[in-house]
């Protein structure tokens, strides 16, 4: 059972970090989206394809759209800390 929960917190963390399958799935868009199926633009990759030529205010937006990413992961990790041992 524990290998399963695992399996499970593993799977999201690389789900929610896996950056270049999304990029080319889901349009690469850095805009807000206007519908459900419009492009979109993951936290990750925003970071990735513009930490490069980035400087100033934008930067600073850059660490803070990772600091965002970085809650996410420990909330999703704590979600399932709590439910493995409400499981045992």
């Amino acid at each position: 059972r524990s290998g399963i929960v695992a399996g499970i917190i593993l799977g999201v963390g690389r789900a929610v970090g896996e950056t270049m399958a999304v990029i080319m799935v889901a349009g690469n868009q850095a805009v807000m989206p206007r519908g459900l199926l419009k492009g979109v633009r993951t936290l990750t990759a925003n970071i990735v394809l513009e930490m490069g030529y980035a400087s100033g205010l934008h930067r600073e937006a850059l660490i803070a759209t990772a600091v965002v990413l970085f809650f996410f992961i420990l909330i999703i990790n704590l979600i399932f800390m709590l439910a493995k041992k409400r499981g045992d």
